[in-house]
């Protein structure tokens, strides 16, 4: 539970060598406002009356509405836009911008904020087949400086978007909490909307929401502009696929005692076999929540079962019963690493931690670092992650690797959510094209598990 305080009040702060997270909800007189972005402008909007009463939904909608109206024109500089830069490059822009005393009362309003509200312009229709791949990426960055990018404050830990198409979503900032408390935040969120408490406003007049103002220097819009050419370089690279797999959900591998998320990593490694006729370094987030302060650990889905499985699935000589065998070892075999790094046993953060140890005391890297073995096993060419969220959502992130795979899961009761994401840079990699070789690995597995229990597909 330890991660759901992180989440809001809190900022990540660029500086020229290393960053810095601040949570301004443990200070004595923690937050009462969040950030609200429109048309590039950012207003600081108190969401607690002067009683300590938080404002009614009816409040709320008086004062978004009040920014709509301060925010008809669009503001020359997506100011927003710099957050996304290179985290040097952003840090010796920050430095800059926070020389002026304006600037810096802005920019402490932003990261003091309990979350910031993104208030999207419409985005150009395309076809439904393409729209929540589309709509994914609008969420993930915005579509770019000359889209809604300039409308996100990228170190913010929380921030809601809601397009004027109807469009919504949230992006987080990772290094405070991972996902799972985010779906669990959004699902209370949309609870809420369900059944919104009706409490009557109170007959208070509310100050009007306060513009954030900046003072751009032709240094800062030098900044700017080279965020602006880096930032459209990143969102025309990034290749995003979301696609709902509808044959079944994960009640059909629970129904033949399969842990369903060991299933779906088998696909995983199917599909990816199928494409590159090997396998590769697969990492899958697990959370280290059993433990005090704890984050991730990695479960590695590639194994020799896992490699014996795939390579038997598409062998004619091999009987049906033997694919289902080698399915059986290949996710016992990862249903236990699961349950390892559950318990704190896994390898991955405990060699980072040792790697990062030696740096620190100004020790010289343990030779396996510097191996060419150990440098293949943690090319992540596929990073994958679970987030199982009671809404019918899809969530995403980058690839790791330049040549890699994003692939992120959500299996409810009868479908599951996929988003695949790749780099267009690379010529190996395709995001469409895994996304099908995935559908079909799913459906073949299914097929095999049919097929061994006595029922026809």
């Amino acid at each position: 539970m330890d991660l759901y305080p992180r989440i809001l009040s809190s900022c990540r702060i660029p500086g020229p060598k290393h960053d810095t997270l601040i949570n301004y909800g443990f200070t004595r007189s923690p937050p009462t406002h969040v950030t609200v972005v429109r048309n590039f402008q950012f207003f600081h909007l108190d969401v607690y009356n002067s009683d300590g009463s938080p404002l009614t939904v009816d409040q709320i909608h008086m004062q978004l509405q009040r920014i709509r109206n301060l925010s008809w024109k669009t503001d020359k500089e997506p100011l927003g836009v710099l957050t996304s830069d290179h985290r040097n490059t952003w840090g010796q822009a920050y430095n800059t911008l926070m020389k002026d005393k304006l600037n810096r009362e802005s920019v402490r309003a932003i990261q003091k904020s309990i979350f910031t509200v993104c208030l999207d312009s419409p985005v150009l229709k395309i076809s439904e087949e393409k729209y929540t791949s589309r709509m994914a990426a609008q969420m993930l960055h915005g579509g770019g400086s000359y889209s809604n990018s300039g409308n996100r404050w990228f170190d913010k830990t929380l921030q809601f978007i809601v397009g004027e198409d109807g469009s919504c979503g949230v992006i987080y900032e990772q290094s405070s909490a991972e996902g799972p408390p985010i779906a669990t935040i959004l699902d209370h969120v949309l609870d809420y909307c369900k059944d919104p408490d009706t409490v009557r406003a109170p007959m208070i007049p509310l100050p009007l929401p306060k513009k954030l103002y900046f003072y751009i220097t032709p240094e800062i819009k030098r900044d700017i502009e080279h965020a602006k050419q880096n930032l459209d370089i990143l969102v025309n690279d990034l290749d995003i696929s979301c696609f709902t797999y509808r044959n079944f959900g994960k009640n059909f591998p629970k129904l033949h005692g399969i842990s369903p998320d060991s299933f779906v990593q088998m696909a995983l490694q199917l599909a990816y076999f199928r494409m590159y006729k090997e396998l590769c370094a697969t990492c899958e987030s697990v959370s280290m929540r059993n433990f005090h302060l704890g984050r991730t650990d990695v479960i590695r889905s590639s194994s020799t079962e896992s490699l014996e499985f795939v390579i038997s699935m598409d062998d004619p000589e091999k009987e049906v019963n033997q694919k289902r065998a080698a399915l059986g070892k290949a996710v016992d075999c990862h249903s236990a690493y699961t349950d390892m790094a559950l318990k704190g046993l896994a390898i991955d953060r405990h060699l980072l931690g040792l790697k990062l140890q030696a740096i620190e005391e100004g020790l010289s890297v343990p030779e396996i670092f510097m191996d060419t073995s150990f440098a293949v096993a943690t090319h992540w060419r596929l990073s994958t992650g679970q987030v199982a969220a009671r809404a019918d959502c899809v969530m995403c992130f980058g690839p790791m690797v330049p040549d890699g795979y994003g692939v992120w899961y959500n299996p409810l009761e009868d479908h599951i959510n996929f988003t695949v994401s790749a780099f267009n840079c690379c010529e190996e990699t395709n995001a469409e094209s895994f996304s099908k070789s995935l559908e079909i690995a799913l459906s073949d597995m299914q097929n095999l598990v049919l097929q061994t229990s006595g029922q026809a597909a």
